[in-house]
């Protein structure tokens, strides 16, 4: 006797669509002799749809084509649909059907955007495509010609390093070796560009004959892609050639691609909080000579051979022996001591500037640092005023700076400051020596100010000689 076995009463609501496990399970019980009632019921799905699908009609997992009348309602905006599709790839399909019900189209909302993702109405936007699924080839960097040059903004750096959400690295790769190196630093502005240009271009081992960036403002205008007139003054510094690269085009400068993916990844993804900058940049320079040179780049037509191997055929030329004069600015806030942090060490200033927001000025090569009020606060068309100047001490070396004028400023602040008892809310204090006699003085002025005011009326007041005569008449005497 066959089982019968209903629908599961958890199932509702029609479902004309049998997914891979109820396939199979129709199957099965097909195989067993159940009746396509009996499995429709089982699975709680129609007859039609069970029979379609145990006949190999339908494919599971694949909604069933419209046919007939359905389709017959696009087929006459075919044309009007690829020509407004090939134009704008992104008009939204609710835009399409306003515009053809206009024209007569009667059929619904999804018959049309199945009519059109069905037939492939809409092409593919080139332009807005990501660049892995872009046709790419393979482009020849001779030894010496490019360097290629990125910024990466590092996410979460240790909060005593004071550089806010994120940190930034100038990276620079030579794309014939792939030899690469990086320096931090708390902006991207020009003089930090500067700064790690130099820096990444001795720690290569010399200059290239070309340096390609991306469209970043401080290099160039980023919708024309013409270098600005201060970058132009670089270059010409160090005696390179600049090159833009196209707009979306990041394939272009595929191996610093490929060395930010490594910094960020293999060295700064695991770096400990406790670290400073100047340990963090240690890092990164220790990881790429002991790691990051001996790898071994694989190619097609020649021997394995390491980076390091190859980047002694980089024909380089030296860096000029003084560094572009360039100026790095960066504000700091003044501590209790009345000193200021700049990279691992500390400079005095006057103790009247305790709490103050100030900064620092250093001349990219330059032997001495400038402590001046911030720009920001600076009316326009003034100069900011110079705090402090001290001998700029080696980045990292925990020196203490201090001016002696500066120590014996504080120390008599310090000692002559004593803390006084707070007051109370409800306290009487009555006015003391300085205020009763600063009142005095104010009365004093008033009652003087008075007396002068009548004397001046009563001298301006016109003289009646009448008034004399009548005063004096009936007098026989001259006393």
């Amino acid at each position: 006797m066959l089982a019968v076995v209903y629908a599961d009463p958890a199932r509702k609501g029609p479902c004309l669509m049998l997914t891979r496990e109820d396939d199979i399970e129709a199957h099965a019980l097909r195989k067993k002799g159940w009746s396509i009632t009996a499995i429709a019921r089982h699975l709680g799905r129609d007859r039609k749809t069970v029979r379609a699908y145990l006949n190999g009609d339908r494919v599971p997992g694949v909604r069933a084509k419209p046919v007939g009348r359905q389709l017959d309602h696009v087929d006459r905006f075919v044309d009007y649909l690829t020509a407004r599709l090939g134009e704008d790839p992104h008009v939204w399909a609710s835009t399409l059907l306003d515009e053809i019900t206009d024209l007569g189209y009667t059929g619904s909302y999804p018959t049309l955007t199945r009519a059109i993702r069905d037939r492939g109405l809409r092409p593919r936007c080139q332009a807005c495509s990501g660049v892995k699924s872009r046709p790419v080839a393979v482009i020849e960097h001779p030894p010496g010609v490019e360097t290629q040059w990125d910024w990466v903004e590092l996410p979460d750096p240790p909060e005593q390093w004071g550089w806010g959400s994120k940190a930034h690295l100038l990276v620079g790769v030579l794309a014939h070796s792939g030899k690469w190196r990086g320096v931090l630093c708390e902006s991207e502005d020009q003089a930090h560009l500067i700064v790690g240009l130099d820096t990444v271009t001795r720690a290569l081992g010399g200059v290239s004959q070309r340096w390609r960036f991306d469209r970043m403002a401080t290099v160039c205008h980023p919708g024309s892609g013409r270098v600005t007139a201060v970058f132009a003054g670089v270059a010409k510094h160090y005696g390179v050639g600049v090159d833009i690269c196209p707009p979306r085009s990041g394939n272009r400068k595929g191996v610093v691609e490929k060395a930010v993916h490594l910094a960020a990844q293999r060295i700064w993804r695991g770096m400990p909080d406790e670290v400073t900058v100047e340990q963090a940049q240690a890092r990164f320079d220790d990881w790429g000579a002991r790691r990051g040179d001996l790898r071994v780049r694989k190619r097609p037509d020649r021997p394995k051979e390491s980076i390091l191997e190859l980047a002694k055929t980089e024909r380089l030329t030296p860096a000029p022996t003084r560094p572009y004069p360039a100026i790095v600015t960066v504000t700091r806030r003044v501590t209790a001591q009345a000193l200021v942090a700049y990279r691992g060490n500390h400079y005095s200033v006057g103790p009247e500037n305790v709490g103050a927001t100030v900064a620092v000025a250093v001349r990219l090569g330059g032997t001495h640092l400038d402590i001046t009020t911030d720009p920001a606060r600076t009316h326009p068309g003034t100069l900011p005023t110079v705090l402090a100047r001290h001998r700029l001490e080696p980045p990292g070396a925990g020196v203490l700076v201090r001016d002696h004028q500066h120590v014996t400023a504080l120390n008599a602040i310090a000692m002559a400051a004593r803390p006084a008892q707070p007051h109370r809310r409800k306290e009487r204090i009555p006015p003391g020596p300085a205020a009763i006699a600063a009142a005095d003085t104010l009365r004093g002025t008033t009652q003087n100010t008075r007396s002068d005011t009548q004397n001046t009326e009563n001298a301006c007041a016109p003289i009646d000689l009448a008034a004399y005569a009548r005063a004096a008449h009936g007098r026989n005497t001259l006393t």
